[in-house]
């Protein structure tokens, strides 16, 4: 645990975990206690150096929460959208310090308080406005080494994926069943940014197919592996094909498993290493009609999870990455009426951004909300029999 905590902190400079830590009792302690116990009467706010009694005061809290709740979110998840929220929100601190001090207290020493006090926070703002720039991480290939292995590079979220590594000068191992969409992206890497490529055509639902791609990269150094392989398929269980639910199975589970025990050892003993797993919301909550492709990536999610907790302190990170309905060829692979979904580009971003900063990522609010939520206030029961009702409307009905 100390380990894990030094290696969060560590990401961020001193100052910003101390601002963090502030932010965060802010949000935790401070505005609550403010909102809820201290009497209507007795409380004031500042925005903009406003002092605002009484009810307005009470509403104007919660803005103050939802930046502080914001800020210390940001920081702890090394979200790049928490510098310039932070400077914006020190900025007005600084304006109405400066504004209180000259107008407000009055006189010389009100003036030479404004100056101190504005100036204060103005040099806190320009910190935090600077710091945004700092904060750009090292490249993926700085990180973790300069070959990935990517499997179901064919399409949807593989084929975003070789290209965030390759775009970050990662040379990508290709691997999934259709050699010939893997050579066309290896073409297509090669020339937009400058890296080397491997494709290796491979069933991952076959027993053989982890020892023949182990054997194909045996003289690289994979320092990136993305589990991605996988598909689902839609309906009531004892109408779906059995030999489908099982190579579901075999590419789901066994697959990210195998490979991971294959590559991991050389990652250990390099010191650095990173290794993603795409998992889904539907791992998070029963799924009628998904049974067993949700069981499958309830799977995924623990076993990346536990991984990631044995590896603590090594140098290799594991991620588990959980996106929503995303607009792939999987909907219409699992036999589901489309629905939508997320720019797979966007879920791959996120899921790389996060790699070394927590076990799991959700991609979206609403997925977020879908996934922890509704789990925590509902009987499972519940939650079983609206989710049917949900998926329901995405199957053919000759399937459910």
């Amino acid at each position: 645990m100390g380990i894990w905590f030094r290696q969060v902190l560590s990401r961020r400079p001193t100052w910003v975990n101390l601002l963090m830590f502030f932010s965060a009792y802010m949000a935790i302690v401070y505005v609550p206690w403010d909102l809820f116990i201290k009497p209507v009467s007795a409380d004031e706010e500042v925005w903009f150096g406003i002092l605002f009694h009484g009810a307005a005061a009470k509403v104007l809290a919660v803005p103050h929460w939802l930046v502080y709740a914001a800020m210390a979110y940001g920081f702890w998840r090394s979200r790049p959208w928490a510098y310039p929220l932070s400077a914006l929100y020190f900025a007005q601190v600084a304006f109405g310090m400066f504004i209180w001090g000259t107008f407000i207290a009055g006189g010389l020493g009100g003036f030479i308080a404004g100056v101190i006090s504005g100036g204060a926070f103005a040099g806190l703002t320009l910190a935090l406005w600077n710091e945004r720039t700092n904060e750009e991480r090292q490249t993926l290939k700085q990180r973790y080494g300069d070959w990935a292995l990517v499997t179901g590079a064919s399409a949807g979220l593989g084929v975003e994926f070789a290209r965030e590594l390759a775009r970050e000068g990662v040379s990508v191992v290709l691997t999934a069943r259709r050699e010939d969409r893997l050579l066309a992206l290896a073409s297509e890497l090669e020339k937009n940014f400058n890296v080397q490529t491997r494709c290796v055509a491979a069933d991952l639902t076959q027993a053989d197919a982890v020892d023949r791609i182990v054997e194909a990269v045996s003289d690289l150094p994979i320092g990136i592996l993305i589990n991605n392989a996988g598909f689902g398929h839609a309906g009531l269980f004892e109408k779906l094909d059995g030999a489908r639910l099982r190579d579901m199975i075999q590419l789901n589970c066994a697959a990210p498993v195998l490979l991971t025990h294959a590559l991991l050892p050389a990652m250990r003993e390099r010191g650095r290493g990173a290794i993603l797993v795409t998992g889904s919301i539907a791992g998070r909550q029963p799924l009628p009609l998904h049974a067993v492709y949700s069981a499958t990536k309830g799977f995924d999610q623990l076993f990346g999870e536990s991984l990631w907790g044995e590896l603590q302190g090594s140098g290799v990170d594991v991620l588990v990455l959980e996106p929503g309905p995303t607009a792939t060829e999987f909907q219409e692979k699992a036999g589901e009426v489309a629905h939508g979904g997320a720019p797979a580009r966007d879920v791959v971003r996120l899921g790389l951004e996060q790699l070394g900063a927590q076990p799991s990522v959700i991609h979206g609010w609403f997925n977020w909300l879908r996934a922890n939520a509704a789990i925590r206030l509902l009987p499972r029961s519940t939650l079983a029999l609206i989710a049917k009702q949900v998926t329901a409307t995405r199957v053919d009905p000759k399937l459910r």
